[in-house]
Parts: structure tokens; sequence; C-alpha cells
């Protein structure tokens, strides 16, 4: 577990931090803008919960809890070699997401028209957080090109997106209130 007896270190002053193994990198590092993207996804899934509850809330308080094991899986580069103890997104937490999605998606009809963020409170919070963590995806897979990372956390940031569109919708009374595009509506 993190024990934080003090919050400030001075040791990132000169623009640098420590990975999970140690390692000290520039802030703008891309492992460091990945999982500090996921961890903005998580902030706004703090702020959609301000208007959830129920089985969305439980289900979006067990999201925030894993989107810290992601961002520790991606803090602590995978080893070349040896065992590797360190947290990882598993194929049981990818799976989990994929039956969130079904059960709530078969709740839906199906859609006709893209759909434009907004609607709920919590439903258009939703599709921010969807839009982050589909920037933290761009940013794991630009990560990948260089680095070995955890496959299964890749899969995990693309059901996650999925989910959140899928809950939005739900959040939008089962897809009642959504607001759908509609081509070329403003050039009429």
């Amino acid at each position: 577990m993190v024990w934080l007896s003090k919050i400030y270190t001075r040791t990132g002053d000169a623009g640098t931090t420590a990975l999970g193994n140690g390692e000290r990198v520039d802030k703008h590092d891309l492992r460091v803008e990945t999982y500090g993207t996921i961890d903005e996804a998580n902030a706004i899934i703090g702020l959609a919960r301000l208007y959830t509850g129920g089985d969305v809330d439980h289900l979006l308080a067990r999201i925030q809890n894993e989107l810290f094991d992601l961002g520790a899986d991606l803090c602590t580069p995978v080893p070349k070699s040896g065992e590797d103890k360190h947290l990882r997104i598993t194929a049981d937490q990818v799976e989990a997401l994929e039956r969130d999605i079904d059960v709530f998606n078969s709740l839906l009809e199906p859609l006709n028209s893209f759909v434009l963020p907004g609607g709920a409170a919590s439903a258009a919070r939703l599709h921010y957080a969807r839009t982050v963590v589909r920037k933290a995806e761009r940013r794991l897979t630009a990560l990948a090109v260089t680095e070995t990372i955890n496959p299964e956390a890749l899969k995990y940031v693309n059901r996650l997106s999925d989910l959140l569109f899928v809950l939005s919708r739900h959040l939008n009374d089962n897809g009642k209130n959504d607001v759908l595009w509609k081509p070329g509506a403003s050039m009429a």
C-alpha cells in the first residue's frame, strides 16, 4: 500500500518524476503523460458520480479504483526479463467491463445516428470522460511503439471507453434523451 506522510518532497522540482520502479524520467515523458491522462479521466468520472446513484454509481466506483490499478500498471515499466510482480490490469478486469457493457447495452435501443455529448449532467460528464479515455488510448498506443506495455491495459482502456458510452446512453433514460447528430442540420 501507499504511505503518504508528506505531500511535497521537492524531488520533482527539476522537472522529473519517479516511475514505479524508481527510475526518474521527465514529467513530460510519454509514459507519465499516459497515466496522467488516465488520472484525468478518473477525475471526470468522479464528477459524474455526483449525479449518479445505485448500480451505475457502484460500477463507477469500481472503475475509479481500477483506474488507479491501471495507473500503477502504466507507471511501472514491464521488466525486460525476470518475474513481474507489479500490479497489472488483468484479463478478468477486461472481461468484467465486457459483461458490464453487455448488461447495460441490452437495455438500449439500437442507434440510427451518432450521439452528441449531452443530455443528463451525468451522461454529459461520462461522454467527456470517454473522450479523455480515448486520448489516453492514443497515448498508450504511441507508448507501445517504443516500450513494452501490458496488452491487457490497452484492452481495458478500449473497453472502458465503450462502457462509458453505453452508460451515458443509459443515464439519458436508456437513450430516449440522447442528443442525436443531425447531419447538415445547420446548413438547411
